[in-house]
């Protein structure tokens, strides 16, 4: 790329680079580098204040590489985890005032978006520039077209470009048949405007912020010099993994004789199609003294079996031979994919019960895990007692009951919110708040169902008066009948009614702050705080408190001064824009901080592939879903137009033959990593037909063939 120096020939050993495939103990080997390091420097090279910058590719992995970490470090020596865009953040944050000649006039301190609020604000943004709607793009949705154009100025931020290159990029790079060239031209423009406008309201993006730091901070030499005083090294955990301007800040710390350790794993390389480029980063290791880990630690299926899989997989024309060890690859085979769910299911009760296997030893892992196969495997397993981690069961936070209800409740309180809310909402909110009552007295969480939907329907029919400016619960005694709801249902009402007259009067009198409040007011209130609520329900409240906090936040610094650019809709209140953010789905369950490291995967992992290599786990036992699918080979997980932006571009849209060598080298690096990832079984779970009804015809069928030759799962249905 030429917007990246290349990496600069060194000779210092200071550098050094650990090489080797899954499980192979790179991270045990960095780890020992800081130590011994550590140890040969002594506690006193180390400036007053200095650190050590220790990186891990994601936030779950950079937990665990904390752990591991602490006990090793002792003293006074600080080691510093964080990830490539933590570690952005945190800088354009802290170095803010450097940053100020580069901002619009009266600069503020930046504030983060969140992805939906990116996307709300963006649109609304360009609902101005484009009133008769954004140019079009075949087969796209305009949600989809606003959220690939905002990946756009993200993927080139990350590769260390400048918004102002898409407008040559993008027409040039785009394949034919999804628009022409003047839209993309207008899109880049588009996405220009966009940055512009954020650092005008000094709000941060991924994008924004990576251009603020690749382009603006990190070549100051007086940030450089506050980057060297502040941390004596730095130590990078698969730097596969990572987005190509990550060598910038890596080539500062060899270019100043600091101690630089990478890890590179080349069956990795998870995250190449949604930000990485590996295959420049790679580049680094001429520079460094290379340290190879040839073979795995621990014991794996890989040891054996990488390389005759791989072979059978991607050359058709290789000869099957079976060995007479090959009972560790088996395979479930059913006609329907429904039933391959059930069989699969019922495969895993059925060893657990046999003692053959623990349910935190088996993982489910497949190429695309839709919402009804996560949610039937989940249903299955659990009606058989069996505990099961959903990882990163990114529901959106609609979808939950409680949150629903809180909402719904929103509406009674706030004015013109009318139009929200639907009958049949209010028979869901008046059964939900009613369940779940705290004691009156200190004692055990106690479950009642005061308001069942039955006389939630009866009181909804009776007494719930819609209005457009506020809907209306009238007295109890509008209902002639009110005598069959029974005493408990009569109170509970009362009640919340009561409640409900309370927060308006509070509301009037402005003794509410916001919306936020508000909420906080009714969790505590209806569902005592959510501390004894499952897990799943407190983490959907958690995210609900996360969201509105922000929003409110973004929303207060929006109001500071005018902006008339992004064409506020004057009919919308902000909890109306709010409450249909919400609706959309774009939020989800996912609040931080996280669940404890591996808490979660005591139970039967079920994940994407991506995922599950993302998150670096490993099982006894992996059943491979979906074995017939051509997803394995295509995909699922890359964003849009991704190979625009990684050095190996060449100015022009991609072939179709580097389109399929690129699926054949992702299949091959996904097939030995999960390998390395199981030490007994993996079990290539099939179904003839897809859940469309189509045949499935995918790269790993020739595998589940052998493997059926002496498996002893095998449904009834075939």
């Amino acid at each position: 790329m030429s917007h990246l120096s290349p990496p600069l020939p060194s000779s210092l050993p200071l550098c050094q680079w650990c090489q080797g495939p899954t499980g192979s103990g790179k991270t045990a080997w960095l780890i020992d580098h800081l130590v011994q390091w550590l140890q040969a420097a002594g506690p006193d090279t180390l400036g007053q204040g200095q650190a050590l910058l220790v990186f891990a590719a994601n936030g779950d992995n950079r937990l665990r590489l904390h752990d591991r970490l602490t006990p090793r470090v002792a003293g006074p020596v600080t080691a510093l985890t964080t990830t490539p865009a933590a570690f952005m953040q945190a800088e354009v944050t802290l170095f803010w005032p450097l940053l100020v000649p580069y901002l619009g006039p009266l600069p503020q301190f930046p504030v983060q978006l969140r992805p939906e609020n990116e996307q709300e604000l963006a649109t609304r943004f360009w609902q101005h520039i484009w009133p008769q709607g954004l140019p079009p793009i075949q087969g796209w949705l305009e949600a989809q077209t606003i959220r690939r154009s905002l990946d756009f100025l993200q993927l080139a931020a990350f590769a260390g470009m400048v918004a102002e290159d898409l407008v040559e990029r993008l027409p040039q790079g785009m394949p034919a048949g999804f628009a022409d060239t003047a839209t993309w031209k207008a899109t880049a423009e588009a996405l220009v405007g966009w940055r512009d406008w954020c650092l005008s309201q000094s709000l941060l993006t991924y994008g924004v912020m990576g251009e603020l730091y690749g382009r603006h901070l990190l070549p100051l030499p007086q940030y450089q010099h506050h980057l060297m005083a502040r941390f004596a090294g730095v130590w990078v955990d698969d730097l596969d993994e990572y987005p190509a301007i990550t060598a910038r800040w890596l080539q500062v710390f060899i270019d100043q004789h600091r101690p630089v350790a990478l890890t590179w794993n080349p069956n990795g390389k998870v995250r190449l199609g949604v930000g990485a480029d590996p295959d420049y980063l790679e580049q680094l290791k001429y520079q460094c003294q290379i340290v190879d880990q040839p073979t795995h630690l621990t014991h794996s299926l890989a040891d054996t079996w990488a390389d005759p899989v791989v072979e059978w997989v991607t050359n058709p024309l290789a000869s099957l031979t079976v060995a007479a060890d090959f009972d560790c690859f088996q395979s479930i085979q059913t006609t329907s994919r429904g039933e391959l769910l059930r069989q699969t299911a019922a495969t895993i009760g059925t060893a657990i019960a046999r003692g053959e296997v623990k349910p935190g030893d088996v993982a489910i892992i497949s190429p695309g895990l839709d919402e009804l196969a996560r949610y039937s495997l989940i249903e299955i397993l659990s009606r058989q007692g069996l505990a099961v981690a959903s990882l990163s069961d990114q529901r959106p936070l609609i979808t939950s009951p409680l949150v629903r209800a809180l909402l719904t409740l929103t509406a009674f309180v706030y004015p013109d919110l009318g139009k929200l809310v639907s009958p049949a909402a209010v028979v869901e909110m008046l059964v939900v708040l009613s369940q779940r009552r705290p004691t009156p007295e200190p004692g055990p969480w106690v479950e009642t169902v005061a308001i069942d939907p039955a006389r939630a329907g009866l009181l909804v029919d009776y007494c719930f008066e819609p209005r457009l400016s506020q809907p209306e619960l009238l007295p109890v005694e509008s209902f002639e009948r009110w005598d069959r709801l029974g005493y408990r249902a009569t109170q509970a009402y009362s009640q919340l009614r009561q409640w409900i007259s309370q927060q308006r009067q509070q509301w009037q009198q402005r003794l509410i702050p916001n919306p936020v409040s508000f909420l906080d007011r009714a969790i505590q209130y209806f569902y005592s705080g959510g501390y004894h609520l499952a897990a799943d329900q407190l983490t959907a409240l958690r995210e609900l408190m996360e969201t509105a906090q922000h929003y409110w936040l973004v929303e207060n610094r929006l109001r500071q001064r005018p902006w008339p650019q992004l064409g506020v809709d004057g009919h919308q209140t902000e909890v109306e824009r709010f409450i249909h953010l919400l609706n959309q789905g774009t939020v989800t369950a996912n609040p931080f901080p996280a669940d404890p490291v591996n808490g979660a995967y005591q139970g039967i992992t079920i994940a994407t592939v991506f995922q599950y290599r993302l998150q670096r786990l490993r099982h006894r036992w992996q059943f491979w879903l979906d074995a017939g699918s051509a997803r394995w080979l295509t995909g699922t997980d890359n964003l849009f137009g991704f190979q625009l932006f990684l050095d190996s571009y060449g100015g022009e849209p991609w072939r179709t033959d580097q389109v399929e060598a690129l699926h054949r080298d992702r299949l091959e690096r996904i097939l030995r990593d999960l390998l390395g990832r199981t030490t007994e079984r993996v079990i290539l779970c099939h179904s003839d037909l897809a859940v469309t009804g189509e045949e499935q015809l995918g790269p790993l069928l020739p595998l589940v063939v052998a493997a059926s030759q002496n498996s002893p799962y095998q449904s009834d249905s075939r």
